[in-house]
């Protein structure tokens, strides 16, 4: 075969093939290539639910919108029977899918605790961090995933890394590990570790510190007029330190911090997820955003520009808990945007690129729980303690 022939050969086979002779394709990017966009964008986004067990919307998010996942709260947990059927019943209805489910929930311990009220609660982050105990934080770590990993969880939405540095602050108080970036540093990069040590996907939030506002994002938009340097020098160093320690997720906070982007709340920020977060901090993970139905975004923006802002900062990952509309209604209107121009399927790749090596890096996949040992996970937790 002459030299050109050749060339005119291997140039058609990469262009339809995607691979390069002798080189081993990336098993993510195979996977990429053979999703459509409307998978792509589907695995942006973590939905929640409504019912005790999946109903037709529920079934329609996973066959139509093809959702990355589900976060569960107190209302869909109501004992561990059903817990662990709901969890098993979501799996099943997404076997067809080659792409497994983020099946997530908040479970800091203290008064954020979703799992079923039969399950004894593990205690604050602040009485915790009271203990100031690397060895105990690390256990609480692990033991809040076994409880997890129990029911057919994967990622929970913890530690707290913020810094209660505000007494009046309505929102976090006793679901920080304490009051000083070291404690809170010690203390939850060690709860991290823990939770990562059982194969349990640990979500730091809530970026870029929501420990000194004074108004509670789930009502309203919190604004904190720090400078870059305060930051740096207080709110950031838990964050900083567990991103250099192999975080996995950063959840966004809904915050707008004028002195840093006077037009943008930190969840819609370009200056804060991709300049702060992704470039100065180096974070080469999943940036996730806080649910998107919350006051801070509901009062003040419409939900779906809110979310195309979102990816466009940089956002890989949208929450979006409430409401089957809102949840289509953001899918829809991203869909709307790269279609526009708005946002390229580039940047969609991107971050569909970053959700699909996580869940590969975590093993995830939709086999089922047979059952539940509730007094076994309770033993644990009295063990601990």
């Amino acid at each position: 075969m002459k030299k050109t022939s050749l060339s005119c050969f291997l140039i058609t086979f990469i262009m339809l093939t995607g691979c390069i002779p002798g080189f081993e394709m990336d098993p993510i990017q195979e996977k990429m290539n053979a999703m459509a966009l409307d998978e792509k964008i589907g695995q942006m986004v973590i939905a929640g639910i409504e019912d005790e067990a999946p109903g037709e919307n529920t079934h329609t998010l996973l066959k139509q919108y093809h959702v990355g996942g589900f976060i569960l709260f107190s209302k869909n947990l109501k004992n561990a029977n059903q817990s662990l059927q709901l969890i098993n019943s979501l799996k099943e209805i997404n076997s067809t899918n080659p792409i497994p489910l983020f099946i997530s929930v908040d479970e800091e311990g203290g008064r954020v605790s979703r799992l079923p009220q039969e399950i004894i609660k593990m205690p604050s982050s602040q009485s915790i961090g009271n203990k100031n105990s690397v060895l105990l934080s690390y256990q609480v770590g692990k033991t809040l995933a076994k409880k997890l990993k129990a029911f057919g969880f994967n990622m929970n939405y913890a530690p707290v890394l913020d810094i209660n540095s505000n007494p009046k602050n309505p929102v976090i108080g006793n679901r920080a590990f304490g009051s000083t970036p070291e404690i809170v540093t010690d203390m939850g990069i060690s709860v991290m570790k823990g939770l990562q040590s059982e194969n349990m996907i640990s979500v730091i939030k809530h970026f870029p510190g929501h420990g000194d506002t004074a108004t509670d994002s789930h009502i309203g938009l919190p604004v904190v007029n720090h400078s870059l340097e305060r930051l740096q020098n207080f709110e950031l160093l838990p964050f900083a330190e567990a991103i250099k320690k192999d975080a996995d997720a950063v959840m966004v906070a809904h915050i707008l911090l004028p002195q840093i982007d006077p037009t943008y709340p930190s969840s819609m920020s370009k200056k804060i997820i991709t300049d702060l977060l992704r470039e100065d901090l180096n974070f080469k993970g999943v940036i996730m955003s806080d649910d998107m139905t919350m006051g801070a975004i509901l009062k003040n923006y419409d939900i779906k520009e809110a979310a195309i802002a979102s990816v466009q900062a940089g956002t890989d990952l949208l929450l979006v808990c409430h409401n089957f509309n809102n949840v289509t209604y953001v899918i829809n209107g991203i869909k709307e945007a790269v279609q526009n121009g708005s946002i390229s399927e580039e940047r969609i790749n991107e971050s569909v690129y970053r959700i699909l090596k996580l869940k590969d890096q975590y093993n995830l996949t939709d086999e089922k729980i047979e059952s539940i040992d509730v007094n076994e996970l309770n033993k644990l937790v009295e063990n601990l303690f």
